[in-house]
């Protein structure tokens, strides 16, 4: 292998940080992003296109080496799928594989009959009935839109009038669309919230260090769900047990079952998991890189990315070899003022050329190019990332980064990793 040409669907932080990684491999030649952003432009060509129509239509006439599928809603339409129709090797699972994600009230059910340790649960398609299960129920609890909602569909109720008002929110007033026509309702989960990811290929997998990522706007985990606001790798408080327990509980049953009903999950698996008194037990899966989870493993992995990605396509997961640091790193996340609701775009970025320290990486969320400068294009803007020799090393710098950089309305968290340390 060399002399590859890679193609990544996607324009976040995520699809900057795999970029990023795919180009110090030496087997790597080109990289071209559809549609990429500012940040993915200094490394690669962007395509500017983002549509699945259009990307099969360019692909066919400029046939890849690679393809990597980044969000999960490309994934849930079958861009990996479609890719693989044109005999192009992808990283990412197909629709079916996918289904883990994009539908939740299939992963619950999936989790019941493999017996992956989670929060009880039922699925309603009726606001009425749903209501009824609540009445009879304990509060605070969870209510979930099944279908994708870009990291925010689901609602903590505390109370009976607080659950009511949002399975209407969800069910009839469409909050998140149409991904809000069955729910999944769940107890409350207590403990500590992680990330946790494996690649896969269908039949071996390998896990990734712990990782935490931050999903409240405010500190103290206050505030909306957004996409994520910062990670930190590895967490110093979950044990190997902790792991082992996610990787024979969790992630090889998983895998077992996708196999078993024959569409084998290929690809990057990410479970979301509570480590509660009983056990850790499993939030929810995801079926691609977390993000901004991958901005802090892409930070750590010793392995080259290309290896690994064609070990997962091929099946010898089980042959390769995959290295990580012994660091610690953390990525705070810079947003834009009224993130995760509305938000203006177009605000000029400054100070990212004061940054020298060669421990700090910034990924570009939501930024483009306007007029020769650097301007804000998204709810999650930028994330600085950082390598240290521990937890609070990796956190200082990526502060004492923030410091050079200032935008019209840029918040952040300043608590990212403190309950950690």
């Amino acid at each position: 292998m060399s002399n590859l040409k890679v193609l990544i669907i996607g324009g976040g932080g995520r699809e900057h940080a795999l970029s990023w990684k795919l180009k110090q491999s030496p087997k790597v030649e080109k990289i071209f992003m559809a549609p990429g952003n500012a940040g993915t432009a200094q490394i690669a060509e962007n395509l500017g296109i983002s549509k699945k129509e259009e990307i099969i239509e360019w692909l066919k006439s400029n046939p890849m080496d690679l393809v990597v599928v980044g969000p999960d809603d490309y994934l849930a339409i079958g861009m990996t799928d479609a890719v693989r129709e044109l005999n192009i090797p992808v990283f990412g699972p197909t629709k079916a594989a996918a289904e883990i994600e994009w539908s939740k009230s299939f992963a619950k059910e999936l989790m019941r009959t493999a017996g992956i340790p989670t929060a009880r649960f039922e699925n309603f398609t009726d606001p009425v009935a749903a209501l009824s299960y609540i009445e009879k129920g304990s509060f605070p609890v969870v209510i979930k839109a099944s279908g994708l909602a870009a990291g925010k569909g689901v609602i903590i109720a505390n109370d009976f009038s607080e659950a009511e008002a949002a399975v209407k929110e969800i069910m009839e007033s469409k909050i998140f669309g149409e991904s809000g026509n069955t729910i999944v309702i769940e107890e409350y989960l207590l403990g500590r919230e992680i990330s946790t990811h494996a690649f896969s290929d269908g039949e071996h997998i390998s896990m990734f260090p712990s990782a935490q990522d931050h999903k409240r706007i405010f500190e103290n985990d206050e505030g909306p769900n957004t996409g994520g606001m910062g990670t930190v790798a590895p967490l110093p408080w979950v044990t190997g047990d902790h792991m082992k327990v996610i990787e024979e509980q969790i992630v090889r049953p998983l895998i077992k079952a996708l196999k078993a009903q024959g569409t084998p999950f290929r690809g990057l698996l990410f479970p979301g998991v509570m480590i509660t008194e009983e056990g850790p037990k499993v939030i929810e899966f995801n079926a691609r890189f977390g993000d901004p989870e991958t901005q802090s493993y892409m930070r750590l992995l010793e392995t080259d990315l290309v290896d690994i990605l064609f070990a997962c396509i091929n099946g010898t997961l089980d042959t390769q070899e995959i290295k990580w640091s012994n660091k610690s790193a953390a990525t705070v996340m810079l947003a834009s003022s009224g993130y995760p609701g509305n938000y203006e775009k177009g605000k000029e970025i400054l100070g990212l050329e004061k940054n020298t320290d060669t421990d700090i990486v910034v990924f570009h969320g939501g930024t483009k190019l306007q007029d020769g400068k650097l301007v804000t294009n998204g709810g999650r803007v930028l994330g600085i990332s950082a390598v240290g020799d521990n937890l609070q090393d990796a956190l200082n710098k990526s502060y004492k980064a923030i410091e050079n950089i200032s935008f019209e309305g840029m918040q952040y968290r300043r608590d990212i990793g403190k309950k950690s340390l």
